[in-house]
């Protein structure tokens, strides 16, 4: 496994195993429980997600070290008032069943994320958070936040795949010393990514599948990712990536892919704002 170092001196694995849109807490503890056996050591949830409980059980029951499990969970739009933030997160460390969490993000940019910020600087000074980020801030409201706030992101986690580079966004965030963290590194499948023919003409000179040469392509950008899947013999295969390094010129390749849009959703656009800030997670 590598580790990179966080702005504050944490240290966070660069591969990570995610837990979105596995609803169900039998197979998410299942899954978690099966990644950690792989080897995994950073678990991502979120209390939007629903499933930070499984997350908590398989980890207790893992026989593994607390501090030799990096935990990322994110408080939803809903709870972005201060005093909220500091309820939501109480939740989610009590679902967790953990007495810290080491990464807390802020999930989406909207809403009154300034009282939710400073609701997550009290709370990392007072050690429940080892560090803390955010989740989608495009560079114009990343700058407004660490501009106007006292403690800078550790980590942006953005979606970035082969669809979707990212490359302005990339360069903003390595210049202000905040780590890039890839969600949807797969673009969820869309546009039939893992049977794309410059994927798997590069991922048959190297004998490796599309999805582990998508994953290097990210790490050689020195790019974290958090790749998910509830097969055993995918984890084994997403965590198999470290053993082999890209050509330049396959890293080009990949590059020519790029649309600059997401195949997901567009958070610039105002109905997804909208959907996204009308959300309940809980009464």
């Amino acid at each position: 496994m590598k580790y990179l170092t966080l702005n504050n001196g944490v240290k966070m694995p660069m591969l990570g195993f995610g837990v979105f849109q596995i609803p169900d807490l039998k197979k998410t503890e299942e899954a978690v429980s099966n990644a950690l056996e792989v080897g995994y050591r950073l678990i991502d949830t979120a209390a939007a997600y629903k499933n930070e409980e499984a997350v908590g059980a398989a980890i207790k029951n893992s026989n593994i070290k607390r501090e030799d499990i990096f935990v990322t969970s994110k408080l939803w739009v809903q709870d972005y008032k201060y005093e909220d933030a500091l309820k939501g997160f109480e939740t989610s460390l009590k679902n967790l069943k953990l007495d810290y969490i080491d990464m807390y993000l802020l999930h989406k940019p909207y809403g009154d994320y300034y009282g939710a910020w400073r609701a997550l600087e009290k709370l990392y000074k007072e050690g429940l958070i080892r560090a803390i980020g955010v989740t989608s801030f495009w560079n114009e409201r990343l700058a407004d936040l660490f501009n106007m706030n006292e403690i800078k992101p550790a980590l942006n986690q953005i979606e970035t795949n082969v669809w979707n580079q990212k490359w302005e966004e990339e360069k903003f965030i390595k210049e202000n010393n905040i780590t890039h963290q890839a969600w949807a590194p797969f673009a969820e499948g869309n546009n039939d990514i893992f049977n794309n023919p410059v994927l798997k003409e590069i991922a048959n000179k190297y004998r490796k599948t599309t999805g582990q040469i998508m994953l290097r392509w990210l790490l050689q950008r020195d790019i974290a990712v958090i790749p998910k899947s509830v097969r055993k013999e995918r984890m084994k295969e997403n965590f198999d990536v470290f053993g082999f390094e890209l050509k330049e010129e396959d890293m080009q390749k990949i590059k020519e892919l790029d649309t600059r849009k997401s195949t997901i959703y567009d958070e610039m656009d105002p109905k997804i704002a909208l959907w996204i800030g009308q959300m309940k997670i809980h009464e």
